[in-house]
Parts: C-alpha cells; structure tokens; sequence
C-alpha cells in the first residue's frame, strides 16, 4: 500500500472544497484534493451569487469577470392570487438592498464558478482535483493531536472503479436530460455501497495518506461527518419541491425577473439565468390528479413542468431545452459538531443543509472555508497557535444556526397556500411574505455575518448599541446567538469607528491614492493574500498635533519589538505577514508622500518607495467623493486605527495611541518569527 504525507486532505470538490484550496494554493500548503465522482459536473447544482460571495471573489481577482459572465438580478416581483383566484401581479421590491456592496445578487451556474475556482488554483499550486476516489477508513492519534509537527490523522482511501461509481438504478426516472435526484435527500445514502463494490473489483486500489489536517466538504450525505461522529440536528418537512432549468417558453411577462408565486395551486420562484436560461423552484403536489399519493421516485421534468403549468395557469408555459432537473424535501439540520480535536473539520452541506430557495447553499458553503483556510495556512506555517482554529466552530456554527432559522421562516411561507381573505389565518398573508423578503435580503446578502467576541473578534460591550442601531437600519433579522465563544483578551473602541462593526466585514467606500489620484473602493485593497491589515484612519494630517500623533505611531511601528517586526520571517518581506495601510482626511494636493513616516510607505532596494499604501479620503475627478469618514464614522480629524483579518473582517479599533492594546491582541495567538 502506498503512503504519502500531506498538511492538508480536503475531501469533496464542490464550492466549498476548491474555495479552501484557494487559500492553501495561495499560501503554499500542501494539499490534497479528492472526490468520489469521476468527472466534474457541467450541469445542475447551484447557480446563486451573493454580494458577499462576490467581494470575496472580488479580493481573489476573479470577482470582476464572474460578475460580467453573471446576470444580475435587480427586482423582485410578487405574484398572488386575488379574490376570484386569478393570478396578478401584487407587488415588487429591490433585489439587493441599495447600499450594502458594490455588488448585487446575480446568477451563474455552479460549473462556471468551479472552472474560475480551478483555475485560481493552478495559477499557484498544483493542486489538482483527483477524480474516483474516496475515503473508506480514518484513524486519528488523539494524543498527538496537539503536536505542531505531527501528522496525526490516517486517511486510507480507495480508487472507484466507473461501475461502481455510476447512478444507482432505478432513479434516472427514465429521463435523458441530467438530474440531480441521485443526489438530493429523496434517495438514500449510497456510500456505503459504492465502496463495498470498489472493495470487490480487483482493479480498485488503495493510498493511505497521513495528514495534519482533514476537511470534510463532502456534502449532505458526507462520510466525514460520520467518521468524527457528528449528527445533523433538526427536521425535515413533508414539503417536496422541483427544479427546472430550461429556456423557457411562455406568455408570463415577468420570466426574466425574479418571481415569488402564490396561486391557488401551489407555489413557484422563477430565478433567470444566463444564456436565456430560467430556473424554476416548484411546488409539487403530495397526491396525483385522482388523489393518489405521489410516487416519489416517478418524479422527473415532465411532471415538474405539469405541476409549474398548474401553477403559472392562465399564462402558458413549455420548453424545448432541458438543462437539468430535481426534486428534495425541505429540511433544515445542523451537525452537532463542526470539528473533531480542531483537526478534522466540516464545512458546507457536510454540516449543514437547508432549501436552496433562498440562495444561500453554495454561498455558505464557500464562506465557510473562506474563514477556514487562512487560519489553516497561518497554523500549518507556524505564525499562529492552533487556538486559532477554535474560532471556526464558534464563528461558522453561529451562522449556520442564523440560516437554519432564516430558511425554517422563509421556506415555511413559502410552501403555505396564500390566504383567502383577512380572516384565513392558516394562510399567507402577501404583506407578511413581502416582509420576511425585505427583512432577510440583508442576511441573504451575506453583509450581514456578525461574528461574536472570540480571540480574533475584541467587541466592546459597551458600545454594542452601535452595531446594533447599524443592523437595525438595514432590517437585519435578529436571530439566536450560541453561547460558547473564545474570549478575546481585550476589547476595542467601536465608537471611535461606528459604522465599521467590529464582527463583520469592512464596508467599502471610495479613497484616492495619494500618490496618482486614483479612486479605489477599500474593499478592493484588501486582495485575498494571507495578510492582516492595520488601517490607520490617520485624520487631518494639517493639523500639527494630529501629525505628530501620525509620526509617533510611525515611530512605534518601526520599532524592532512591534508586531510588524516580531512576527514576520526576517527573510519575508515586511508586509508579507502585516500589510498597514493609511487613509488620511486632509487635501490631496496638500500632502506629500515622502514627507510621511517611511513605515507607510517602505523603501524597497530593487523598486523604490511603495506608492501603494497611502490614501485620501478626497474628491475624484471622475468619480465623485466617497466621504469614507463620514460614511465610516471616524472623526475627520483624529481618526483611528481598524485591525482586519485575512479575510476582511474587523478585529479590533483602537486610537492611535493604543499600539500596546493592539500588540497584545496579536500576542495572545501569533507566534514570535525573530
């Protein structure tokens, strides 16, 4: 038998999978990469993007070319019945709240995204997708788990055979167009029986890999999570829904928006696509036309779309192209664990499943191993203790928790038969399911992640109104917070900066370079790389007293026992580890570069002085003015400094004198370099 050694064992290829290589390809671990299927998908699966998702592809480089290939969604419209049971247009809404990102909500099938995700990857590893394999065995060394130099975890896996690894018969319903029945939770778990038939072909072969690190994104019959013996906790409902992706053939004049549809026959969203391509969600009857109950396993496109007519009646609608089809039953679970010794972890549907009608699956799946990943990669290379780790199953479950209640309300109106009149109280009412729209479109947005207190999170609770007022303003829903948390060993000053809660991700606003004029949103600075940042929102540097501040932090930041210098490699590059970025609120034109502390701007022998890190908060000449101030509420003219993680989230705000506050803070979980 084969053996290897590898830092990292991610097992499943699907958003979640790649989004965490991206990170372990950028950082320079080593990784292996498996999936039980033989080929990659073309067809079917996810297709939403959030704003969220998007500045996340955005700071990897990818995010402009996948926003152009997309199509937008801007507009909700609501479709209701009225009292003679006709179907009319009842309302509409915004698709996106205004405001919230740069980027709105938009559609583009999960085999596009993967090709970008892919891509990314080979530009920095070579980590390569390794098709028809599969984990059959995993052993763990509890006692060495805590070892930094150990490889404690024994992954035996097996090659598939192609027979082994087809469609179980009897579920492709007689349909030649892909379908994803197989793989939805109409069907049961079929591990256990690809492996018994790759064990019995004598051409199967197994590798027994030893990793430091194992993460399950293996999806909603995961055999990771079983291996750590996790369960997913909640219910599953009697609620079957379909999808369709075609182009449609239709008379209904909102197709090419997104539609929430009540009618006296069930209930319907339209989702448009690219390529003239609509994806329908679909109620579908319990009981056939004479009563009958609904043979699950008949189901296919022809009767999603009988079901969709019904639903859409008097408009009509066909199709001639089919690109894939499903059905599920709703349900809304979580795993009772997210990892097991902070050394085998689950990440997307392998610990959390819900519907897909709020767009939400594929977007929490790869922002679970957005968080993941840097942490992995700064443990893996020695610049972080493994309590680092810790803050996954904190950070993740909460929000995971926050979507299981979101999707238990959302998807409950949505199956429910629209209301007769004021007095039906069993049905819904279309201003409460407009409501429930309006309110969650932040939460859908992926902007509103607010993480709890824990060691890379130093909330003030005194200042807690602040986020709170924030939220409020954007309807945020309010949802249960779980109650274990890592302390942090201190707190910051979230009124110096009120409007840049500490918790979430650093909102983006328009600065100038100092050095060329050019307007760049602040989101756009904070590229994927692996660094921390420190922003110094160094105020009105005119103001004699404020520079002096300035140069004083300057003088304390070049300094040879400050973060900058104790935790980075002393043959890395100074901002390899901590990038500090300025953004100041005096006129442009009254500043120069090199009159400003040399640590913001470093001098490099083979490229000069660092034109890159120093920006105003002024007015463009072709792009207005971003008030970033105003809009971050920072004080124009004593300003303060924000801390944000590698994946641009807010850690800590602190004035600029509190250097010492910040060096604790990064004390308590990095590691000395020098």
């Amino acid at each position: 038998m084969e053996h290897c050694k590898v830092d990292v064992l991610v097992i499943g290829a699907g958003p979640s999978g790649l989004m965490l290589c991206t990170w372990l390809a950028r950082l320079g671990i080593k990784t292996r990469l498996i999936d039980k299927r033989h080929n990659r998908i073309n067809s079917g699966q996810a297709d939403g993007l959030q704003s969220r998702t998007f500045e996340i592809l955005d700071s990897m480089g990818i995010g402009q070319d996948i926003w152009r290939e997309a199509n937008h969604m801007l507009e909700i419209r609501f479709w209701n019945p009225d009292k003679d049971n006709r179907l009319y247009r009842s309302d509409m809404i915004v698709d996106t709240m205004p405001g919230i990102s740069r980027f709105q909500q938009a559609t583009l099938h999960q085999a596009r995204i993967e090709d970008y995700l892919l891509k990314y990857i080979g530009q920095y590893s070579d980590i390569a997708v390794e098709y028809g394999k599969m984990p059959e065995s995993l052993h763990i060394d509890a006692e060495n788990a805590e070892n930094d130099e150990e490889f404690p975890i024994s992954v035996t896996i097996r090659q598939l055979t192609s027979e082994a690894n087809g469609i179980p018969n009897g579920i492709t319903n007689g349909s030649h167009i892909p379908n994803g029945i197989f793989r939805s939770n109409l069907t049961a778990d079929n591990t256990d029986s690809i492996l018994a038939a790759a064990k019995a072909n004598v051409a199967s072969h197994t590798e027994t890999i030893h990793a430091k690190y194992v993460v399950g994104c293996d999806g909603a019959h995961s055999w990771t999570r079983r291996q750590i013996e996790c369960v997913l906790e909640g219910e599953q409902t009697d609620f079957i829904w379909g999808v369709l992706d075609i182009v449609p053939i239709t008379d209904f004049p909102d197709i090419r928006y997104r539609c929430a549809i009540h009618s006296a026959s069930g209930s319907m969203m339209i989702i448009p696509r690219e390529n003239k391509y609509v994806r329908l969600y679909i109620q579908v009857s319990e009981v056939t036309e004479d009563g009958q109950p609904l043979d699950r396993s008949m189901i296919n496109q022809d009767t999603l779309l009988r079901s969709a007519q019904m639903i859409l009646a008097p408009y009509e609608l066909t199709y001639k192209h089919c690109h894939w089809w499903t059905a599920y039953r709703i349900g809304q679970r979580v795993g009772s664990k997210f990892s097991a010794h902070d050394r085998i972890f689950l990440a997307g549907d392998a610990v959390h499943t819900h519907s897909p009608k709020a767009g939400q699956g594929m977007n929490i799946s790869m922002h679970d191993t957005y968080n993941l990943g840097w942490k992995l990669a700064h443990v893996i290379k020695g610049q972080s203790s493994r309590s680092l780790l810790a803050t996954y199953t904190s950070e993740r479950r909460q929000i995971a928790q926050e979507l299981i209640n979101f999707d238990h309300r959302f998807s409950q109106l949505f199956s429910g038969r629209p209301s007769k009149d004021l007095l039906d109280e069993e049905g819904i009412d279309p201003r409460t399911f407009k409501d429930v729209f309006e309110k969650g479109n932040l939460f859908a947005s992926g902007t509103a992640v607010d993480y709890t207190t824990n060691l890379i999170v130093a909330k003030d609770p005194e200042h807690q109104a602040d986020v709170l007022t924030y939220k409020q303003n954007y309807k945020a829903p309010f949802l249960g917070r779980p109650v274990e948390s890592i302390p942090c060993i201190l707190t910051g000053k979230q009124y110096l900066a009120r409007r840049i809660p500490i918790g979430m991700r650093m909102p983006s606003y328009k600065v100038l370079n100092q050095s060329d004029a050019r307007p760049w949103h602040l989101q756009e600075l904070l590229s994927a790389n692996g660094t921390w940042r420190v922003i110094v929102f160094a105020g009105d540097l005119l103001d004699p007293a404020q520079f002096a501040r300035y140069v004083a932090l300057g003088k304390s930041l070049d300094s040879s026992g400050s973060f900058l210098h104790k935790y980075t490699p002393k043959s890395a590059p100074i901002d390899s580890v901590f990038e500090v970025l300025t953004v100041h609120s005096a006129p442009r034109a009254s500043i120069e570069l090199l009159s400003l502390p040399a640590v913001f701007h470093p001098y490099n022998e083979e490229y000069g002085w660092d034109y890159s890190k120093v920006f105003v908060d002024d007015i463009s000449y072709h792009e207005g003015h971003g008030h970033a101030y105003e809009n971050y509420g920072v004080d124009h003219r004593t300003g303060c400094m924000v801390a944000l993680r590698p994946d641009q989230y807010v850690s800590w705000i602190g004035e600029l004198e509190d250097l010492p506050d910040l060096e604790r803070f990064f004390g308590a979980f990095m590691k000395a370099q020098r």
